[in-house]
């Protein structure tokens, strides 16, 4: 069994601040860390492995400082890495960067795709369902147990909904996108943390997948921030115990006094 799990570097979201004349992230001092829910589908695949002897193989894409999820990804049990990094592939938006991804995924075997619900700088939850588009295979999201029949060669997913599980089973290729929530991941070994810096980690860049350079990028992201701004607080308001007509007099003064009406 050959698995390839996708993870992100993000910000951690804890310590994000808004530049308030740029309106975008100041990430100057903020710890990166691997995305919530990436993780968790990193020790779902890793639970395989430990069952039946998977494969690992971990891809991200981002700058050349993602290198250190991947890092931790071998310290907890990864067999490879790859990191998706070029300038062509710089701006993407959720779009673009899953051609990239789906794009590296088709030059690499694998039976199955685990990627992360979401991740917590974007919260789109977009790319792990594009790429299973892109790739042409079913996709399962708000997984939160994953299990294999080895005789019947046969996968077991439980799917989070609003309304409780859904117990779905297939064979053959599909993506997973996981919940963080679902499971606890492994903490890194002594000795995960020494080799992990021994081992390599593949550079990939944009001419390594076959995927047309105008849909890479900026250049291939149809969708742009307009701006990033934080919540306001908002003033507390004022409770009024009055009588119905009092109560509509109120509200009319109150819209006009704000230019509504």
């Amino acid at each position: 069994m050959k698995l390839l799990v996708c993870i992100k570097q993000v910000p951690d979201t804890t310590e994000i601040k808004i530049d308030p004349v740029t309106k975008t992230l100041v990430r100057d001092g903020v710890p990166a860390i691997m995305n919530p829910d990436d993780k968790g589908g990193l020790e779902f695949a890793l639970q395989l492995k430990d069952k039946f002897g998977a494969e690992v193989t971990v891809i991200t894409m981002g700058l050349p400082q993602a290198d250190l999820i991947l890092r931790e990804a071998f310290a907890m049990g990864a067999d490879k890495a790859i990191l998706l990094t070029d300038r062509k592939l710089g701006g993407a938006d959720t779009l673009a960067t899953s051609k990239a991804l789906a794009g590296a995924a088709r030059m690499l075997d694998w039976d199955l795709v685990i990627a992360g619900r979401q991740a917590i700088d974007g919260d789109t939850a977009q790319v792990g369902p594009e790429m299973a588009e892109h790739l042409g295979i079913p996709q399962i999201s708000y997984v939160a147990d994953v299990q294999y029949d080895d005789k019947a060669k046969k996968f077991t997913v439980k799917k989070e909904t609003e309304d409780g599980y859904q117990i779905l089973e297939f064979q053959g290729k599909a993506l997973l996108t996981c919940l963080a929530s679902a499971v606890k991941p492994r903490y890194m070994s002594v000795g995960g943390i020494v080799e992990a810096y021994d081992k390599e980690v593949e550079i990939w860049g944009a001419d390594r997948i076959d995927v047309p350079e105008t849909e890479l990028g900026l250049k291939g992201s149809p969708t742009k921030v307009f701006k990033s701004f934080t919540k306001e607080l908002k003033q507390p308001g004022q409770i009024h115990e009055v009588d119905a007509e009092e109560a509509v007099e109120l509200i009319v003064a109150k819209l006009k006094e704000k230019h509504i009406i």
